[in-house]
């Protein structure tokens, strides 16, 4: 495939369930395309089932990329992933290959397109004060401290609470300064086609609990069991993967089976209003939107759509 000056980049972003697999695959088998994930759980192995990652025959139908790449026992941040989606790519592109990002984790998306702050390391000693500070003490140091990220915050958002916090007091400058000057982003060096995928609410959750229920018949409760038999940190990542913490409860006699599927439709649901909220206002204006639900047809104009802008441009 001839690429002009800048190499094309298909991005296919939106909540869980709303259909970026199935559009994805259909880009892929049409382009001669490589789908390359960008999904904070879909990189863990262990999770194939409760991720909804690809199944074996779909991977095996065109290529994937950073599925499955780490174990559980490997953390991935958003730098990490974002150097693995640069060599990814990279590869496509060499090969005459279209690159198709696809994912929900919209920090990996910003991370590999617009850089990383160049955040100095941080001392050990203030991250452990930090992270074991309640959240609502946190939040209350960080408002005084560093009024600006914490206007920019949920109260209840533990993990990035602790990073402002923690940034602030190591460096003595606002995460807000460091972001500013992010590095390392590809968006200048290639063509990016974007989509993003907003279905009604009442139709994405409804496919969240019908998707869930699906889990547990495919595997999903021995997936939990032979994860919490690799005795990982509570707060290594995998751990907290949304369904994992409900059917660990399920599993340790905590709660019935019923209770587990109901909280991990919640979770999920909770998840996919987040992913929404950030979907519908942090990507460039001129990417693609559909905010329909991916029936057949839905999906087949929408690849025509993205080929248009892709390889057409």
């Amino acid at each position: 495939m001839p690429f002009k000056a800048k190499p094309p980049l298909v991005v296919i972003a939106g909540p869980t369930a709303s259909g970026k697999s199935a559009l994805a695959m259909r880009l892929a088998e049409k382009s001669g395309g490589v789908i390359i994930n960008a999904d904070s759980a879909q990189v863990y192995r262990e999770l194939r089932v409760l991720s909804a990652r690809p199944s074996a025959e779909e991977e095996a139908e065109v290529p994937h990329r950073l599925f499955g790449c780490r174990t559980g026992a490997m953390s991935c941040s958003a730098a990490d992933w974002a150097d693995d989606a640069k060599q990814a790519i990279a590869d496509c592109h060499r090969a005459g290959q279209l690159p198709i990002l696809v994912g929900g984790t919209g920090m990996y998306i910003r991370t590999l397109l617009d850089g990383i702050a160049p955040v100095p390391d941080i001392d050990p000693l203030v991250r452990d004060l930090v992270r074991a500070m309640p959240v609502e003490d946190s939040f209350a140091a960080l408002s005084v401290e560093d009024p600006i990220m914490a206007a920019r915050l949920r109260p209840s958002d533990t993990t990035r609470i602790a990073r402002a916090l923690e940034v602030m007091r190591s460096s003595g400058r606002s995460l807000a300064a460091f972001q500013a000057e992010t590095q390392g982003g590809i968006a200048d060096s290639v063509r990016v086609t974007g989509m993003i995928l907003l279905p009604p609410r009442d139709w994405l959750h409804q496919r969240i609990n019908l998707r869930f229920e699906q889990m547990l018949d495919q595997g999903a409760l021995e997936e939990v069991r032979a994860l919490l038999a690799l005795h990982l940190p509570p707060l290594a990542p995998v751990m907290k993967a949304i369904g994992v913490p409900e059917l660990a409860r399920f599993l340790s006699g905590e709660i019935d089976r019923a209770t587990a599927i109901d909280l991990g439709q919640a979770a999920t649901r909770q998840y996919a209003k987040r992913q929404y909220a950030w979907f519908r206002h942090q990507p460039p204006a001129q990417w693609l939107r559909c905010l329909a639900q991916l029936d057949e047809d839905e999906a087949a104009s929408n690849v025509i759509l993205i080929q248009k802008h892709a390889l057409t441009q």
